[in-house]
């Protein structure tokens, strides 16, 4: 009878615990949807935040809930570090995959680069100026002055730095 009744505990607080989750992730939803919204930031750009935001929550149910089933804590942990090692050799490996996410995840609340806005690439190689079409995952996509379409990875936006240029420049470009 014990046995039963420690079960019918286990799935309770599961179901809980299950309520509790959607509901963090529907929140955080929203605040990324308004926070979105008040900053003028594309749909597509907000698809990556609500992404990680799923990957983080439904991470932390799985972990918890194998612990409510009493997965045994020290096998639990062998199994999460061997986990995260295999994770970490994958991401050194593929460094620019996971430093694209980083940067777009930066872009995305607290850069003041929007689409639509005129921009000089700060690069002594190359004078990249132009408008900003969209940011992606991974990209900045971008149309210089001379008609050409450009993509620069977004960990490269935040570490050559961006120009954000006024109406008024655009102005006085086109008149000389």
């Amino acid at each position: 009878m014990e046995g039963i009744m420690s079960y019918k505990v286990q799935i309770l607080v599961t179901f809980i615990l299950l309520m509790v989750i959607f509901g963090l992730n529907s929140l955080s939803k929203r605040a990324i949807r308004r926070f979105g919204k008040i900053s003028a930031i594309d749909m597509n750009n907000r698809k990556i935040i609500f992404y990680l935001s799923n990957l983080f929550f439904y991470g932390l149910a799985v972990i918890v809930i194998t612990l409510i089933w009493g997965v045994n804590l020290q096998e639990f942990s062998v199994f999460i570090s061997s986990f995260l090692a295999i994770v970490g050799i994958g991401f050194v490996a593929q460094w620019s995959i996971l430093s694209n996410l980083t940067a777009s995840v930066i872009l995305f609340f607290s850069h003041p680069l929007r689409l639509g806005d005129r921009v000089r690439v700060m690069d002594k190689d190359f004078d990249w100026t132009g408008k900003v079409e969209d940011i992606s995952g991974f990209y900045l996509f971008m149309r210089t002055d001379d008609g050409r379409k450009i993509s620069i990875p977004t960990n490269l936006v935040i570490q050559k730095g961006i120009e954000i240029l006024h109406p008024d420049e655009e102005v006085k470009k086109l008149e000389n």
